[in-house]
């Protein structure tokens, strides 16, 4: 199976880290990966997309043109990816600062209000973690316990007492996509 994964928003999103914690727990569980991050002209506000690719085989090319998930954290992000993903594929969609879908049909599109959940948890930085964790719920594209190793290796030692905050989110994501599942 692989996963070649468009990961897209503003800058300060944290897009960057969780294409890096993709990366090492795809390592961690002794798969293929590749990362390539992209990053905009600003650092904060500015655009910032990495593509991910994850494979049980060997990889023919790490820049993912036609990716089978594209997650988007804001407008621009889903105006410029969602035509890219692969009829079959996956988009899901940050609903806290995007409103409406793509106009694709041949698509799951999936929509999760991250920022609103991560502030439910007391800190909108987790947003990411939030979205990481429904992925990983729908797709299981890497294990739970492969991406909390990889927070331990991406985060520097000052921030690894943010780590449970971080599972939290992780696991508030898994827990929202399995709800709306249930009922869909």
């Amino acid at each position: 199976m692989e996963h070649r994964i468009i990961l897209a928003g503003f800058g300060g999103q944290g897009v960057m880290l969780t294409g890096q914690l993709m990366t090492y727990a795809g390592m961690i569980e002794g798969k293929e990966v590749s990362w390539i991050p992209s990053y905009g002209p600003e650092m904060r506000g500015g655009t910032a997309n990495c593509s991910i690719t994850i494979s049980d085989q060997a990889i023919a090319s790490p820049i993912v043109y036609e990716p089978t998930i594209a997650i988007v954290l804001n407008q621009p992000s889903l105006d410029k990816f969602a035509p890219m993903v692969v009829p079959g594929g996956l988009l899901m969609i940050n609903s806290s600062l995007i409103t409406g879908k793509s106009e694709r049909t041949d698509i799951t599109q999936i929509t999760l209000p991250a920022n609103d959940l991560a502030n439910e948890l007391g800190d909108t930085r987790v947003a990411n973690m939030i979205i990481l964790g429904a992925l990983i719920g729908l797709k299981g594209v890497v294990s739970m316990e492969a991406i909390v190793e990889s927070l331990k290796k991406v985060l520097p030692p000052h921030r690894h007492a943010l780590i449970p905050l971080n599972q939290g989110a992780l696991e508030k994501g898994m827990a929202q996509v399995a709800f709306e599942q249930k009922f869909a």
